[in-house]
């Protein structure tokens, strides 16, 4: 059989097949000069070295058809790199409101004595009608240096070592000009990013925050992981993960496409932040209901020794005492601690407003 025919065979249409042939077969190299694009942005990220094109690669648009064909097929799903968008366009003057999705790179877990070694954001207004991003983007990109070796584990996973980041500093004022213009700050885990960021720069403490990675039943959604390369893979994207630029890109990406109900990610999250969550602590359950708690979800405190569960509105929380009252403390009388944490303080290490209910 030869490769035309195995084309066929596979459900490839005829003339992508020729296509695919002749791209295998050696071309005459192209000598014209690509063009050279040029971005002025506040960045200074070290660029990989350009490699030269394989001789006899197939043009793009001979890669698309092959994806294409491929993608017809119902054996196989194709995914195309992430392609960074520096403008959703469709900007008519319609009410909207400014979102900034923002990731770090950080020497480590803990934000009490680790450092940001790299910031980015980028800064968009979302259609409060479609929910969909309008307009430029406006993206900020640093690095900083920690003022300590980076661990090998962190170069690791993100690429980032010590040359990178000797002598950097991120730009404050930059960051201010583009946070107080703000509406909402959105990250992917923002209870890992939002207490470094607000640890080096005081305006983001002022600003409401939401996060794609709990604000988001992806599981509900159909997803089979909350992971950010997991939802773009959904999406049909690929990228290479682990640097704050290019995460931010993905994530706005994933949040601008349709969820189950044909909202947006960027609209669900801007809806929620108006919303109080409630961290629950089960006071005094007792020591035979811990099988349950944590079935259900809760988390061991140790040194508050008590379980506790997030609630990301009142209906839950109502639905949550009523279920601790009958499966856990036996109808016998009881109080919950409840912190109220609204948009402004949720996600961050500062406390939010106590209070005890009866359940």
């Amino acid at each position: 059989m030869n490769k035309t025919d195995q084309m066929s065979f596979f459900g490839f249409e005829a003339e992508v097949a020729e296509k695919i042939t002749k791209a295998a077969k050696p071309q005459k190299p192209d000598t014209t000069p690509a063009p050279v694009v040029m971005v002025h942005a506040p960045v200074t990220v070290a660029q990989p070295q350009a490699q030269p094109a394989p001789l006899f690669a197939p043009q793009p648009t001979e890669h698309e058809a092959m994806a294409q064909a491929l993608a017809r097929h119902p054996d196989f799903r194709v995914l195309r790199r992430l392609q960074p968008a520096a403008d959703y366009g469709g900007l008519h003057g319609q009410p909207t409101q400014r979102v900034i999705v923002l990731d770090t790179e950080t020497t480590g877990l803990d934000s009490k004595s680790e450092k940001i070694i790299e910031l980015a954001m980028l800064s968009v207004l979302v259609d409060c009608a479609t929910g969909l991003p309008v307009g430029p983007v406006t993206l900020y990109e640093s690095f900083e240096d920690p003022g300590k070796p980076i661990p090998p584990q962190i170069t690791d996973i993100t690429g980032i070592d010590d040359t990178m980041v000797q002598g950097q500093r991120i730009d404050d004022a930059a960051v201010m000009a583009l946070v107080q213009q703000a509406d909402l700050i959105v990250a992917h885990n923002a209870g890992f990013d939002r207490p470094f960021v607000e640890a080096r720069f005081p305006v983001f403490a002022g600003k409401a925050w939401n996060c794609s990675f709990q604000g988001i039943d992806w599981k509900k959604e159909g997803s089979g992981s909350a992971k950010l390369e997991f939802l773009a893979a959904e999406r049909g994207w690929f990228y290479d993960a682990h640097r704050a630029q290019v995460d931010c890109h993905a994530l706005l990406q994933v949040l601008a496409s349709p969820l189950a109900d044909g909202q947006t990610g960027l609209a669900r999250l801007l809806a929620g932040a108006g919303q109080t969550r409630y961290k629950l602590r089960a006071i005094g359950a007792p020591f035979e209901a811990k099988d349950k708690l944590k079935s259900r979800g809760y988390r061991w405190d140790g040194d508050g020794r008590v379980w506790w569960c997030s609630l990301s509105s009142d209906a839950l929380l109502d639905a949550e005492c009523s279920w601790l009252r009958t499966e856990v403390y036996g109808q016998r009388s009881a109080r919950v601690q409840l912190e109220a944490l609204d948009s402004r303080v949720q996600f961050s290490s500062r406390p939010g407003i106590l209070s005890d209910r009866a359940v």
